[in-house]
């Protein structure tokens, strides 16, 4: 189970990507942030965002239109 939820259902590009970004600072590094999105770009978004910051996104998953990524804050 995630440290920290972030539900970005019904955002798009790029509110998804700049709320983790600020729900990332409360995480301790090494914790985990769980992200609920339904933007379709979200999907590339998060595997840029996390390459680019260096924390590691540990899940990638789409369920009904229903995005789920589990990021480990490592930076």
């Amino acid at each position: 189970m995630a440290d920290q939820v972030l539900d970005a259902k019904g955002l798009n590009c790029p509110l998804p990507i700049l709320k983790a970004r600020k729900a990332l600072k409360d995480v301790p590094p090494g914790g985990t942030l769980q992200i609920i999105a339904t933007d379709p770009g979200s999907v590339a978004d998060f595997e840029a965002f996390c390459r680019t910051t260096g924390n590691q996104l540990l899940e990638s998953k789409s369920e009904g239109g229903i995005f789920t990524f589990l990021i480990k804050h490592t930076a």
